[in-house]
């Protein structure tokens, strides 16, 4: 499958847009999955402790790979640092193997080299990485970070209204596997917000980020803008959500997609092709327009719009476009 090109390649500085990805799996030790990512790539590869692994490469930039189990990896730095081999680390890696999921974060791979990390996920996949149905408690993903053409509020609110005129449409596009849906990670924009940013006509960046942190004050969303907000004003994000592991960058965190790494016919492109929907809508501000009113004149009193006949009609009008 190959990766669709989003309307907008560049930012306004004329470099190639950049997009991470980050991949959340199981089936695989950290040794194995760091194997398959090192004899992708190449590069150094560092055991930083017992529950993380980083790749330096001459092409991307770091890979890092880790037992995405925050306890754990706090204890194993403290074992590596007091230099007490703690054996109870290895214990908590091994159990925490059958439901803590690993994850690789990748780093900024321009839009004309994303083809290159299906190559990772061929590897990881033959090696026997499974993905999000290989847990009925686990809600394991993939999450995309697209770097922004540019950072000014026109260009912001334009992909807010798009995402917001498409949430419902993209929760069936990408089949969000049910387990992941009743996780709190990727929550919705509630309707209050959706009808606040369409209601919004050429807002300021002040307003966008007063609409945004009184409706969104958490790393719950499936578009989550508090690395970009805090890479234009990270004190201001903080007095709000005071949350470490936000980390400021110049892009969005898409968390929806599934990661169905099992899947012989399964890639990457599957969930960055989707996101593209919202790239083709974000650069297109007289369907945005349509849209909008559309939307608008579909809210009722108390009750607001019916979900249902909006997947209905934005689905068509998506299919009369060729754009899904």
């Amino acid at each position: 499958m190959q990766f669709r090109s989003p309307p907008q390649t560049t930012t306004t500085d004329g470099a190639v847009r950049r997009v991470g990805f980050e991949l959340e799996f199981t089936g695989l030790t950290l040794e194995q999955a760091a194997e398959q990512l090192h004899n992708t790539f190449g590069g150094k590869l560092n055991k930083d402790s017992a529950a993380e692994q980083s790749l330096q490469t001459d092409d991307f930039g770091t890979f890092n790979i880790e037992l995405d189990w925050d306890y754990l990896k706090r204890k194993a730095k403290e074992a590596r640092q007091q230099d007490d081999g703690h054996e109870w680390v290895g214990f908590l890696q091994q159990a925490a193997s059958h439901v803590v999921p690993l994850e690789i974060v990748c780093p900024p791979i321009p839009l004309d080299q994303l083809e290159r990390l299906d190559e990772l996920v061929a590897a990881l996949r033959k090696a026997g990485a499974k993905g999000t149905d290989d847990s009925v408690i686990a809600a394991y993903g993939v999450h995309i970070n697209p770097e922004l053409p540019s950072l000014d509020a026109a260009t912001i609110d334009r992909y807010l209204k798009a995402f917001a005129l498409l949430q419902w449409w993209l929760v069936d596009a990408h089949e969000v596997d049910p387990t992941r849906k009743l996780s709190p990670y990727v929550d919705l924009y509630p309707e209050a917000y959706l009808e606040a940013v369409l209601g919004e006509s050429n807002p300021d960046m002040d307003t966008l980020f007063d609409q945004y942190l009184k409706h969104n004050a958490t790393r719950n969303r499936a578009l989550d803008l508090l690395p970009l907000l805090a890479e234009i004003d990270e004190p201001r994000v903080r007095e709000v959500v005071d949350d470490p592991k936000i980390k400021a960058r110049p892009t969005f965190h898409y968390r929806l997609p599934n990661c169905m790494m099992e899947c012989d016919d399964w890639s990457l492109a599957s969930s960055w092709n989707l996101w593209c929907v919202v790239e083709q809508l974000a650069a297109d501000p007289i369907a945005i327009q349509t849209l909008t009113e559309r939307f608008m004149e579909r809210s009722r009193p108390l009750i607001g719009v019916s979900r249902r006949t909006w997947q209905k009609d934005i689905s068509q009008w998506l299919s009369d476009r060729g754009w899904a």
